[in-house]
């Protein structure tokens, strides 16, 4: 098993470095999804197109309801093929919204086209004496200077997350070969990128492949890498590898597959060439793609709002049990309310999670370095009914508030839990591929009666199978099937002490 212990990375660029160069230094921060950013753009800028349209018609020509009732139709209809013909001329792409006078000519195009098929089908459908021409002409100025407007605010905000590092995908290169110069020769070529590469790491060692590649600094081996995605945000690892070296890829895979990132092979490594769909392309770089992140773009935006909503919800609804259970804990023993633990989190980072205090204060065990057994004498009589019923987890609503914990996600461990006396990645090789996502109150294992202790290898095994099977087939009809579930799975007992 690859063990691998992080350590902070700093950077300074070498003279002559690529301008693709991302700051490595850059700790994790909140990325905003180049997908979403776009989405969201979308749907702005046919609201703009479409508002304008409607506050002319309500000024100018129509003051009731029903007349205004073609307004919004034609409005709204040429907000959205606005917003298609925009697409469909890639001004979508993080590269255009980041220089948006390049493409504002392409912007304008696309409005004139849009408004021109209002006006021909007004025609065609000998609708005129519906429609004001007056109309018609101020919406054409009107909108698109809103639309231009609006496009030069949103490259302002592009820029300012951009340039935090907020908007670009930050991805290294494994391999530093002659594929690895072609990579970044195609990546530094294409102006519509939004990638930025932190590094090249190579197994075969500095004294083969220099301090640099291409501009980019060359920082170690594969297991680096891995210890580099795990103190800095990492979202691509591009293997410029050959796709003939089977054996090697498939190393390579098994290790970085616990990894929360894409994994893209590059293209270009390769005389083999595949139809164009079967490629997945960065900017104008084809890639093929071996791994995905498992929750990302507007899934993640989904997950979130689904947990903040019905964690919200279940703290208004549960707050007189929790305040009683509260009332009960301090009545039976002396100490804190709130038990503090330091548990593995999202990509092995560690998180505090918040409990009910279930043991005595004196007895407490930060690091779970003993599991809770059968009668433990460690814990308080309000304490085993409260870990039965799993009343002691209804504090983590807050961590679900707070955005370190998911309501649905496998359960976080405790840094010195063990399974018959293995801490448990020892235990199970595949153990760090559960913190792909987020940690939840609940989950797939928990609801398949594998909650409790795991007291042996085999019960570890087994929840461990869960939280991958839920990770791979994650969606939010699940998550919401595993929530209503979750009742009924705590009248199951026998492994909860």
């Amino acid at each position: 098993m690859l063990h691998v212990h992080a350590a902070p990375y700093s950077v300074v660029a070498a003279r002559g470095s690529s301008p693709r160069l991302a700051d490595a230094s850059v700790t994790r921060s909140s990325l905003i999804s180049p997908v979403v950013f776009a989405g969201t753009t979308r749907v702005l800028e046919a609201a703009l197109v479409a508002a304008s349209g409607i506050a002319i018609a309500a000024i100018y020509v129509e003051s009731d309801a029903a007349g205004l009732a073609r307004y919004w139709v034609a409005s709204s209809a040429a907000g959205a093929l606005t917003v298609m013909l925009l697409a469909w001329f890639n001004l979508y792409s993080i590269g255009a919204m980041l220089n948006p006078v390049r493409s504002l000519a392409g912007v304008f195009a696309g409005w004139a086209l849009a408004v021109a098929s209002v006006a021909a089908a007004v025609f065609f459908l000998k609708l005129g004496d519906e429609f004001s021409r007056v109309w018609l002409a101020a919406w054409f100025v009107s909108g698109g200077a809103v639309l231009m407007a609006g496009r030069l605010a949103i490259a302002a905000r592009a820029r300012s997350w951009s340039q935090a590092g907020r908007l670009n995908r930050r991805a290294v290169i494994y391999g530093s070969g002659p594929a690895c110069a072609a990579l970044v020769e195609a990546l530094e070529a294409d102006r519509t990128t939004d990638i930025r590469i932190c590094g090249v790491f190579d197994d075969r060692g500095d004294e083969r492949t220099g301090d640099n590649t291409g501009g980019y600094p060359n920082r170690g081996r594969l297991g680096d890498l891995i210890s580099f995605a795990r103190t800095t945000r990492v979202d691509l690892v591009l293997l410029a590898l050959p796709i003939s070296a089977e054996n090697r890829l498939m190393g390579l895979l098994e290790k970085l597959w616990v990894l929360p990132v894409d994994i893209r092979l590059a293209a270009s490594a390769s005389r083999l060439r595949l139809a164009r769909s079967a490629y997945d392309f960065v900017g104008n770089v084809a890639l093929v793609a071996l791994a995905d992140k498992p929750i990302s773009d507007w899934g993640m935006v989904a997950k979130s709002v689904f947990d903040k909503v019905v964690a919200g919800l279940a703290l208004v609804a549960l707050s007189p049990v929790m305040a009683l259970t509260a009332l009960a804990i301090r009545l039976d023993s002396k100490g804190p309310v709130i038990f503090r633990q330091k548990r593995y989190g999202f990509n092995n980072e560690l998180i505090e999670v918040y409990k009910f205090r279930s043991m005595y204060t004196d007895m407490t065990d930060v690091s779970a370095s003993k599991l809770v057994t059968k009668d433990d004498p460690r814990v308080t009589k309000v304490g085993r009914i409260i870990r039965k019923t799993s009343l002691d987890e209804l504090p983590q609503l807050l961590n679900v508030l707070k955005g370190t914990l998911s309501l649905v996600g496998p359960r976080p461990h405790a840094v010195s839990a063990k399974a018959a006396g293995k801490l448990y990645d020892e235990a199970v090789d595949s153990y760090f591929a559960r913190h792909k996502v987020k940690p939840g109150i609940t989950g797939w294992a928990q609801i398949n009666g594998w909650r409790g202790e795991t007291d042996t290898e085999e019960k570890l095994v087994k929840r461990i199978e869960h939280d991958l099977e839920y990770i791979e087939n994650w969606s939010l009809l699940l998550d919401l099937w595993i929530v209503l579930r979750t009742p009924m799975s705590l009248l199951k007992t026998e492994n909860a002490y």
